[in-house]
């Protein structure tokens, strides 16, 4: 029975989970972004957290924590090294919630709920150097501002491209007509 297990077995024995976590947690960290079922998407979650909370402090306790949970290999060194460097200055004043998980369409095949797992400082889209504030201008609920000559000057050369474009529309309309008259 399940009773007090706080994180789902993923259907595979704790050596092999430990495997998989280690390995998506090198993946994210080294493409800022990773596809994966949901299911997994939300363990990472759980066990990235707090390696990115210890990447905040750099001592060489916290250094070999990471390392450890990165899967001690040759390409943990170097990952363990850009997080310290370059996202921890990143996450630095966030205090918590560093991934981001995009739910996705389900897998064709199997029909498996997919998402996304991304680093949230690292996404253009949805960060806050990307969006630009868009200005906004006060409107009166009278009615009763007079529209200065710009305005009507611009409103004139619509108007006339408007009837151009509609004069065009109507001669092509007519020469197709005609061609299917002649045929």
């Amino acid at each position: 029975m399940k009773h007090g297990k706080k994180f789902k077995s993923l259907s595979r024995t704790k050596s092999h989970r430990k495997a998989l976590m280690g390995n998506l947690a090198s993946e994210l960290v080294k493409h800022k972004r990773i596809k994966t079922t949901l299911t997994k998407g939300k363990e990472l979650r759980k066990y990235i957290e707090p390696v990115l909370t210890k990447c905040k402090e750099d001592t060489t306790h916290n250094r070999r924590l990471v390392f450890k949970a990165l899967l001690n290999n040759e390409q943990a060194k170097g990952l363990v090294t850009e997080l310290f460097r370059e996202v921890a200055p990143k996450i630095m004043d966030r205090p918590g919630g560093y991934t981001r998980i995009i739910k996705l369409p389900p897998r064709q095949g199997d029909n498996a709920p997919m998402c996304y797992i991304e680093l949230v400082d690292y996404n253009e889209v949805y960060s806050a150097e990307g969006t630009t504030e868009k200005k906004t201008t006060r409107r009166s609920r009278r009615g009763g501002a007079k529209k200065t000559t710009a305005t009507t000057e611009t409103t004139e050369i619509t108007e006339a491209a408007e009837t151009t474009e509609i004069t065009e529309a109507a001669e092509t309309t007519e020469i197709n007509r005609s061609f299917r008259n002649c045929c």
